[in-house]
């Protein structure tokens, strides 16, 4: 990661180019970057050493911990540049605002690296560029896996490469496409960069500068959700900018492998793939029922996006107005309706989390729909989150297969999807993945409560986080922030997101101390 920290580091050299090197080493986020890529230099070479020199990290046990350790170290690591920004911001310094800064540089950076998009900045705008580029970056090297990556540029590292890949690609299975691990890694990040490389110019052509194509196409790509504008893909109230990224966000939460077989010409794979169509079903669908009851019912006057107790009025007014300006007070357009309903409803699902509009204010049932939508995130194989359309696809045949054996008990039938069939350890282990799940939404949104004013941002927040969405409702909504929420709280979020990216068992096994137990 030091190599890739020195990006962000140029732009600074090109922005304060004519200070003197003394005044410029004083930037806080300056120091920062250097600061990051150094330790981050150190770091990269003593454990490449030990990799090198131990060849007994052979183990599934290992696999997740390297996963797990590494993406905590990543973080910690990444979030310096923000660590001292935010210092440089706070005079005087105390130690309980050295601890917050810390907080909330380690939530940012981690937001980017899990893909969550969840921020605490509430004026975003106001950010160097530098930081703007380097929290984008973060989802982009985060959207396919650091991991991933590393196994293909450095097969030979002495670590099992699958079980690390397990540990990182998201969804029940981590398919190969070629017999050797390092050769299907270089052909997903293969796909992965020609994509985001033709969301870039599709976005630059549209009007976008080059620097905020690139940050958006990273966002996009990754499923992630950060911008450089505070009003989101709304600050440009363009529709060609608005459906270029709804199809890319698309794109993304699609496997990536049937990209690949497209790409090669089996282009029966879009239809053929249940998952697929499961998918893009569930997606047309919503976007169908949203569209419909945004046309009949309309939405409330915008002049009241801030709601009576959340923090930074001036910048949520401000943002207020952006959305106002992209929307008007009714939306009376079927078009329109159609539009927002799309880019909302492919945002969630596929948990990138940018948005177009103010949906806090559309209608309950709408809210209540989207909220779902955050669990069911895309598809396995893809850079998004939520627990995949295909544990839904087997959790929903599980539930219709034990109704039928009720009423004829002594019916055998194996569980398929499509033409497969499902083994039963498999069924087991989603059913596992779905309670544990559940069960830690539920938990985390109760020790919320403790943290916040109401219920709504407690809930959704959790969810909004664990399933690596960003926005929630209400406190933690589109035109909201996270930076308001208390330390305590915003370490249960930054679990949860951890947990989020790496599908929950990744980390628990490697927190597990029964696991480390010969």
């Amino acid at each position: 990661m030091g190599c890739v920290l020195i990006i962000p580091f140029c732009l600074d050299v090109y922005h304060h180019f004519s200070l003197p090197f003394v005044q410029f080493v004083a930037i806080p986020e300056v120091f920062g970057f250097i600061a990051a890529m150094i330790l981050s230099i150190l770091l990269g070479t003593i454990l490449t050493t030990i990799c090198y020199s131990s060849r007994d990290l052979q183990g599934v046990r290992e696999g997740f911990a390297i996963v797990t350790l590494g993406w905590i170290a990543l973080t910690l690591v990444g979030c310096i540049p923000f660590f001292t920004y935010f210092l440089g911001s706070e005079d005087p310094l105390s130690t309980i605002k050295v601890g917050r800064c810390f907080t909330d540089a380690y939530f940012e950076i981690m937001s980017g690296f899990t893909t969550t998009g969840a921020t605490i900045i509430a004026n975003i705008e106001g950010l160097p560029r530098s930081l703007l580029f380097w929290r984008s970056l973060t989802h982009w090297l985060g959207g396919m896996g650091i991991i991933t990556l590393a196994l293909a540029i450095f097969p030979a590292m002495g670590v099992s490469g699958y079980q690390m890949f397990r540990g990182e690609v998201p969804g029940p299975s981590a398919e190969r496409l070629q017999p050797r691990l390092a050769e299907t890694a270089k052909i997903l990040w293969g796909v992965y960069l020609l994509l985001s490389v033709v969301e870039t110019l599709l976005l630059f052509v549209g009007g976008m500068s080059l620097f905020d194509s690139l940050c958006h196409t990273f966002g996009t790509m990754a499923t992630g959700g950060f911008s450089t504008r505070n009003a989101s893909i709304g600050a440009y109230n363009s529709n060609y900018i608005d459906w270029v990224v709804t199809v890319f966000m698309f794109l993304a939460g699609m496997n990536f492998l049937i990209h690949y077989r497209v790409l090669r010409g089996k282009y029966d794979d879009l239809f053929v793939n249940r998952e697929f169509r499961f998918y893009a079903v569930t997606i047309c669908a919503c976007t169908i029922c949203v569209t419909a009851i945004l046309y009949y019912s309309g939405l409330p006057p915008v002049d009241d996006a801030a709601g009576p107790f959340y923090h930074d009025a001036p910048v949520m007014e401000e943002f207020s107005r952006h959305i106002a300006a992209a929307e008007s007070a009714k939306l009376d357009s079927l078009y329109q309706c159609f539009r927002k309903a799309a880019f909302q409803v492919v945002a969630i699902t596929t948990t990138t989390g940018y948005g177009t509009a103010n949906f806090d204010l559309w209608p309950d049932i709408c809210r209540f729909l989207l909220v779902v939508l955050m669990f069911c995130g895309g598809c396995a194989g893809s850079t998004g989150g939520g627990m995949k359309m295909v544990r839904i696809m087997v959790v929903l045949k599980t539930a219709g297969r034990e109704l039928r054996k009720m009423s004829k008990p002594r019916l055998i039938a194996p569980l398929k999807i499509g033409d497969a069939a499902v083994n039963e350890s498999t069924v087991i282990n989603i059913a596992a993945f779905f309670i544990l799940f559940m069960t830690l939404f539920v938990a985390s949104a109760l020790l919320l409560t403790l943290f916040v004013p109401d219920l709504v941002t407690a809930v959704t927040a959790a969810a909004a986080t664990i399933g690596n969405i960003g926005p929630g409702l209400a406190g933690v909504g589109t035109t909201e922030h996270y930076g308001w929420i208390p330390c305590p709280g915003k370490w249960i979020l930054i679990f949860c997101m951890l947990l989020g990216r790496l599908e929950i068992f990744t980390v628990l096994i490697a927190f597990n101390p029964a696991t480390w137990k010969s």
